[in-house]
Parts: structure tokens; sequence; C-alpha cells
């Protein structure tokens, strides 16, 4: 019964979380210190029934995540807030939880060989992500104009085309391209993170396609909200499994 009031009990903090991250792309750390706060008697409780070994296990659980998510976050692939989140998930569920529900015994896969619940989790995160590119690759089939769009059939799975009279009503989105003028043609090249949309860009751009020198849309990628996808994971993982596991396991059958 424990399990399953811990899984009601974060929904409320993940909500928030996904709720900051949407709004403004950023979620504060009051939210990671009270949601300790709030379990702090569970994590005492479990201690003290499961004896050392669970200390361990939350030892192990969280060392695993952090150095995981540290690397990925000095690599510029993962945010702030959702290594946060992780690591107090890392901490609330030691172990891969098993819940019962009307009659159900969840995860409906059962527990993984590897039951570290936090890497069922980021891995189901991560999958779950590919609804993202896929959404915009359909939604930009749908744009007019899509001669020009399909002229650069890679960033349709990673922006859309922006009129260049809009960009000051966009928020957390960035360039894809980077322009630079050069004898007096602008030249565009591909920006892995993305070029900052800011009031100097703006009318620098705005300029150059009111003098013909670009098209009137540029390319721009959305900020993702990743605790969104770790929301998903998690509920995934409580009821259905490990997503990479099954996939796996049905390519190799």
């Amino acid at each position: 019964m424990i399990e399953e009031i811990k899984i009601l009990l974060c929904m409320p903090f993940l909500i928030y979380a996904c709720y900051s991250d949407i709004k403004s792309r950023r979620v504060i750390n009051q939210v990671w210190i009270v949601m300790l706060a709030v379990f702090s008697p569970f994590i005492l409780y479990e201690i003290i029934t499961n004896g050392l070994s669970h200390l361990l296990m939350i030892g192990i659980s969280f060392t695993i995540i952090f150095v995981f998510v540290y690397i990925l976050f000095y690599l510029g692939a993962f945010g702030g807030a959702d290594a946060k989140a992780l690591m107090t998930l890392a901490i609330i569920f030691p172990i891969y939880p098993e819940i019962m529900f009307a009659g159900y015994v969840f995860p409906l896969e059962g527990i993984p060989v590897v039951s570290l619940f936090t890497m069922t989790l980021f891995g189901n995160s991560v999958l779950l992500t590919v609804i993202v590119p896929l959404g915009l690759f359909l939604h930009n089939l749908t744009r007019p104009n899509l001669s020009e769009t399909l002229k650069k059939p890679y960033f349709m799975f990673i922006g859309y085309r922006c009129d260049v009279d809009k960009l000051e009503e966009l928020k957390h989105v960035r360039l894809l391209e980077v322009m630079e003028e050069k004898d007096g043609e602008v030249k565009t090249k591909y920006s892995r993170g993305g070029g900052t949309i800011d009031e100097e860009t703006i009318h620098t751009i705005q300029s150059y396609a009111d003098s013909g020198k670009i098209g009137k849309k540029v390319w721009v990628t959305p900020g993702l909200p990743f605790i969104i996808p770790i929301t998903a994971g998690f509920l995934t993982a409580i009821f259905y499994g490990d997503l990479i596991f099954k996939i796996a396991f049905l390519f190799m059958s």
C-alpha cells in the first residue's frame, strides 16, 4: 500500500513541474526540496523496515542516476530541472515499485531484470520524445509552400518555418539557422544549439527579409519541456514497464 501512496503523492509535484516547465521552461528548486521533505517519513520508514539494504539501494540508485545525468547535463543534452527530477525520484523509488490496482498487478510487463526504476523511467522518457519530431514532421507536411519546406527535410523533424514578422510573438523557441552577411549576400548555417531570438536578431532578420536577401520565413525550433516526457515515462514505467526492453525483445523475437 505504501507504494501506491507514494505514486499518488508524486503526481501533484510532477504535474506542477510540467506546468512550470511549459510556462517558463524552468522549475524552481523548492519543488524538489518540498517533495523530498514530504517523502522523508516514507524514506525513513522503509529504511527502518528493510534495514541498511534499503539505504544501500538508495545510495546506488542516486549515484548511478547522478553520474548519468551529470554527463548529459555537461554535454548540454539535459536541463537542470530534468536532472533534479530524476535524482529526487531515484531517492524516493530506489527499487522498482510493484502495485496492485483493480485486480491487476503493475507493471503489466513485470519488473525488469535491472530493477533500477529511474533508469527505466528515463529510457521510457527518451523513447516517448519520439512523438515530438514526428508531430513536427506531420505539422510541416500540412503547411503551405511545402516545396520550400522540403528543401530541408531534416529540419522538418526538429523545427518549423515561421513568418519573420511573427518572431516577436514567439516564446521558448530558437533559430535553427545562424545568418551572416558577406559581400552583400546572407549566408546561413545550421546551429546545433539554436540561435537566440532577441530584439537585435529580429531587427537584423527583418532587414534581410525586407531587402530580399532572405525569404519571408525562417526555421525555428521549439524548446522541449522535458519534464513532460519524464512524467509520461514515470506513469508508463509504473503501469506498463520498460518500453525499451519490450521493443528490443520484440525485435529479437
